[in-house]
C-alpha cells in the first residue's frame, strides 16, 4: 500500500492526482492548453496541502509516459524526476494509452470487446493502441493516420470502444449507423486513470531508473518555423 503522486501531462490536460492504497484522495486538473509549465508545480503544492501531507510522506512519484505532446511530456518528466531526486523516492512509469483503456473498460464493464485509446496528433493522425478488458495490448502503440477503414478487420468481428482526445477524428470518419463502434466522450488522459497501474507497479516494485528514464515520445520533435 502506498501514497503516490500521479502526474499526467501527455496532452493539453495538465493533471495531478494523489492516491493512497490505490484510491484517489485529491486531484487538480486543467483542460486549458499550454498551462503545464505554469500550473503543474502549483497543483502539486495544492494537493499536498489538501491532504495535509508533506512531500516526504510520498512513497513514489508516477508519471504518464505518453506518447503525446513533446512539451507536455518534457515538463511532466522533469518535474517528476526532480521530485524523485529531491525526496529520494522511486519513479513509476505508467503508459498513458493503457491507463485510458483500463478506465474505458472500468466504465463499460464489458468483456469480449476491445478498447482503443487515441491521443490527438496532427491532421488525421493519432497516437493509438488497442487493448482487451484486462489491459493486454492487442495492437501496439503507433502513430496512425485514420481513414474510414481503420480497424475494419477487427470491427467486422467485435465492438471497439474508442476514447481520448483523438477519438472525434475517428468518429467523424465513421458511419452513424455503425453499431460496432462505441464512443466514450468522458475518458481522456488524466492522472486519476493512472492510479490502478501506479499502485500495482509499486506493489511489484516495478520502478523506472530515474537517471535514464525518458518519456515515450514515439515521434521525433519537429519545431515549427516562424515566417
Amino acid at each position: 500500500m502506498a501514497t503516490i503522486l500521479n502526474i499526467e501531462t501527455a496532452t493539453a490536460v495538465c493533471s495531478v492526482a494523489l492516491s493512497k492504497n490505490g484510491k484517489i484522495i485529491a486531484m487538480q486538473e486543467s483542460i486549458s492548453p499550454n498551462v503545464h509549465a505554469e500550473k503543474l508545480a502549483v497543483f502539486i503544492n495544492v494537493l499536498m496541502e489538501q491532504a495535509a501531507l508533506p512531500c516526504s510522506a510520498l512513497d513514489a512519484i508516477a508519471i504518464g509516459t505518453g506518447p503525446g505532446s513533446y512539451t507536455g511530456l518534457r515538463i511532466g518528466t522533469s518535474t517528476a524526476k526532480g521530485l524523485c531526486y529531491a525526496l529520494d523516492k522511486p519513479l513509476i512509469a505508467v503508459p498513458t494509452l493503457k491507463a485510458m483503456a483500463l478506465a474505458s473498460a472500468a466504465k463499460m464493464q464489458r468483456k469480449g470487446i476491445y478498447y482503443c485509446s487515441m491521443i490527438d496528433a496532427r491532421r488525421l493522425e493519432v497516437y493509438t493502441a488497442l487493448y482487451d478488458f484486462e489491459g493486454k495490448e492487442v495492437i501496439p502503440v503507433e502513430a496512425k493516420i485514420l481513414d474510414k477503414y481503420s480497424f475494419a478487420d477487427i470491427l467486422n468481428e467485435s465492438e471497439i470502444a474508442f476514447a481520448g482526445d483523438g477519438m472525434p477524428k475517428m468518429k467523424n470518419l465513421s458511419s452513424p449507423d455503425d453499431v460496432h463502434r462505441i464512443w466514450l466522450d468522458d475518458i481522456y488522459a488524466s492522472a486519476k486513470n493512472m492510479i490502478p497501474l501506479s499502485e500495482e507497479a509499486f506493489m511489484q516494485k516495478q520502478f523506472a531508473d530515474v537517471a535514464y528514464y525518458e518519456p515515450f515520445y514515439l515521434k521525433d520533435f519537429v519545431a515549427g518555423k516562424k515566417i
